[in-house]
C-alpha cells in the first residue's frame, strides 16, 4: 500500500503532466493561428497585387486608345493648322477614299490641272513655270453659284497645293486627309494668299461656293522667305486649287 509520501508525489508528477500538456495544447493553438494568420495575409496580399495589375492594364490600354484618339484629333488640328498657313505636309497623297477627278485637263500660267471641272474627285496638279509670279492669280475652273466668302469669312474647302517652280507632287492636300478643311480667312488665320484668292481683294474677286479656282500666288503671300517644311522652300511661290464647300459669315 503506497505510503502518504508517495501518494503526493503521484499526485504532483499528475499535475505536472497537466500543466505539461495544457501547454502544449496552448502552443499548438497559438502556432495554428500564426499559421491562419500568414495565410490571411499572404492572400489579402495576392488579392491587392491582383487588383493592382489589373487596374494598371486597364489604366494602360485607356491611355492607348486615348493616345490614338489624340493622335486623330491632333492630326485633324494640325491639318487645319496647314491649310491656315502655320505649315505643311510633304509629299500628300490623296485619300483612296476618293478617286481622282476626271475630264480634260486645263492649262493656265504654265499650271496643268487634270479633271478640271470634275468636283467629285481630287485634280492632279503640275507645274512647269520657271519664273515668279509679281502677284495673285487665277482662273476659275467652275465658276460657283452659291453664297460669296468675304476676307472675314469662315469656310470649308478641299484643297490641293503644289510649288509652282517644278512642282509636281503635292506638298500639302485636304483630300488626302480624307476630309474638308475648315478655316476662318481673317488675318492672321491663313496665308495672305487664302485671304485674297478665296476671300477676294485687290483686284481678285471673290469665289462663290460651288466653286473650283486655280490659284498662283507669289512667296510674298505665300510663306515668304520663311521654309514652313522641306517640301516648301524659302521664297517659294505657290499653286492652289481650291473648291469651295461653304461659307459661314
Amino acid at each position: 500500500m503506497p505510503t502518504q509520501k508517495q501518494r503526493r508525489e503521484a499526485a504532483r508528477r499528475h499535475l505536472e503532466r497537466q500543466v505539461q500538456r495544457r501547454a502544449e495544447r496552448e502552443a499548438a493553438r497559438k502556432k495554428l493561428t500564426l499559421i491562419v494568420s500568414v495565410l490571411g495575409t499572404l492572400a489579402i496580399i495576392a488579392v491587392v497585387i491582383g487588383l493592382v495589375v489589373g487596374i494598371g492594364g486597364s489604366d494602360k490600354g485607356d491611355s492607348t486608345a486615348s493616345g490614338a484618339s489624340g493622335s486623330t484629333t491632333d492630326s485633324a488640328s494640325a491639318s487645319a493648322s496647314d491649310s491656315a498657313g502655320a505649315s505643311a505636309s510633304a509629299g500628300a497623297t490623296p485619300s483612296t477614299s476618293y478617286s481622282p477627278a476626271q475630264g480634260a485637263p486645263v492649262t493656265f500660267q504654265d499650271v496643268t490641272v487634270v479633271g478640271a471641272k470634275d468636283l467629285t474627285g481630287y485634280p492632279t496638279v503640275t507645274s512647269t513655270a520657271t519664273s515668279d509670279p509679281t502677284q495673285l492669280e487665277y482662273k476659275d475652273l467652275v465658276v460657283g453659284t452659291g453664297k460669296a466668302a468675304t476676307p472675314e469669312s469662315n469656310v470649308t474647302v478641299q484643297y490641293v497645293g503644289v510649288l509652282y517652280k517644278g512642282g509636281t507632287e503635292p506638298f500639302d492636300s485636304s483630300w488626302s486627309r480624307g476630309q474638308t478643311a475648315q478655316f476662318p480667312l481673317g488675318p492672321g488665320n491663313v496665308i495672305d494668299g487664302f485671304t485674297q484668292g478665296i476671300g477676294g481683294g485687290s483686284g481678285t474677286p471673290a469665289m462663290k461656293v460651288g466653286g473650283r479656282r486655280l490659284i498662283i500666288m507669289p512667296a510674298s503671300l505665300g510663306y515668304g522667305s520663311s521654309s514652313p517644311s522641306s517640301a516648301i522652300p524659302a521664297n517659294s511661290p505657290l499653286v492652289f486649287v481650291v473648291d469651295l464647300k461653304s461659307v459661314d459669315g
